[in-house]
């Protein structure tokens, strides 16, 4: 290659590199949001007036649009929706909003499993293959999936691209059982010996709900839970579903500096148990008192969700049922799918509860969260 050609190319890439760099520092100045400026001297009533009018410029500057719950002592401060419904700006967000949730849902599939313990139609140390003998994890139990210790491989999204005659538009918990079973990869590691994320994981607990009911996920979640606590905005919904869209739900939307785009659910979105699951800040409340007490589950029942597992090597892992669990024994998820973007944190303790539902591809929502801390200190 002649000198003249090295030159060249070297000031192209100087040139690329130099776009590449000034539009990451443009993105990410355009998308840093302001601290939450609050004196911990302030009154209560003066923190959340304060964090009202933070959250309104954050929507107003499209940088935040959704929904946030606050509540300290067991007392709601704050109870507020933010921006609009779709990318079309023309239908704004009520408290009765009903967000996806992303993995947030987990936590509610993990409640379907307790209900069926409670009716004594299952163990959470069953193995897996009593309720779905077509896969091969003998070594496996319920209460592995719900641990996210089960080594099963994680797998299940790149199925549409092995298997797109045997998916056909939608791939559904019944087909993605078939086609882990007809994978027949072994397991990644012994079960219970590390903590691995794991969302197909999830995917088979909503199978087994499923398989022991003999009715969808979706159904079975409806009558079971939502129903009975009177959450009126809180459903399973997918592609599968009976209806093509339910009231108030919201749609998922990317906000790029003002710009919205339109995102729609895909081929893997016939799946529930990882996700799923829809809901409104009002429901929320609902949600957050179930965890003190409720007459659907047992306090036994209900303390293994919050038990931090012990791995074959003695050592503590920190997920639950359906919870990451923290040292101070509060308790979180987080959640990100097309555009949800879904954070809860509760501290039983200090009878705390806060959840933050971003419908809008938000990458600040974890910044936003943290700065919300300072009204609940």
């Amino acid at each position: 290659m002649s000198l003249a050609w090295k030159i060249v190319i070297g000031v192209v890439v100087f040139v690329i590199l130099a776009i590449a760099g000034f539009s990451y520092w443009f993105i990410n100045y355009e998308l840093k949001i302001d601290d939450l400026v609050i004196s911990q001297e302030e009154t209560t009533i003066v923190k959340v007036e304060k964090a009202d009018e933070w959250l309104q410029k954050l929507q107003k500057d499209n940088k935040f649009n959704g929904a946030v719950l606050l509540i300290k002592n067991d007392t709601i401060l704050l109870k507020k929706t933010y921006g609009f419904t779709d990318f079309t700006k023309s239908e704004k967000l009520t408290n009765n909003s009903s967000f996806r949730l992303a993995s947030v849902s987990k936590q509610f599939t993990a409640t379907g499993i307790m209900l069926l313990k409670e009716q004594g139609k299952l163990n959470f140390d069953d193995a897996i293959i009593k309720y779905l003998p077509s896969l091969t994890y003998s070594s496996v139990t319920i209460r592995n999936l719900l641990n996210h210790t089960s080594g099963v491989p994680d797998i299940y999204m790149d199925f549409p691209k092995k298997y797109k005659k045997e998916i056909g538009e939608v791939l559904t918990i019944s087909k993605m059982v078939t086609l882990l079973a007809k994978e027949g990869k072994p397991l990644k590691n012994k079960p219970n010996e590390v903590y691995q994320y794991n969302n197909t994981g999830y995917v088979l607990l909503a199978a087994i709900i499923e398989r022991i009911s003999e009715k969808s996920f979706e159904d079975f979640m409806q009558v079971e839970l939502f129903d009975k606590l009177n959450m009126k905005n809180t459903r399973v919904w997918n592609l599968v579903s009976k209806g093509s869209t339910f009231e108030n739900k919201t749609k998922s939307f990317d906000n790029v500096m003002g710009e919205t785009f339109d995102l729609k659910p895909g081929i893997l979105d016939g799946i529930a148990g990882d996700g799923g699951i829809f809901s409104s800040i009002d429901d929320f409340v609902i949600w957050n008192q179930f965890w003190y007490k409720n007459d659907l589950l047992s306090e036994e029942t209900m303390k293994e969700a919050y038990k931090m597992p012990v791995l074959n090597n003695g050592k503590e892992s920190d997920y639950g049922f359906g919870w990451v669990i923290t040292k101070n024994k509060a308790v979180w998820h987080n959640g990100s799918w097309l555009g949800a973007r879904t954070l809860i944190v509760r501290n039983e303790q200090l009878k705390n509860c806060m959840v933050v539902l971003d419908n809008s591809s938000n990458v600040n929502k974890d910044n936003i969260a943290n700065q919300l801390v300072k009204v609940l200190k």
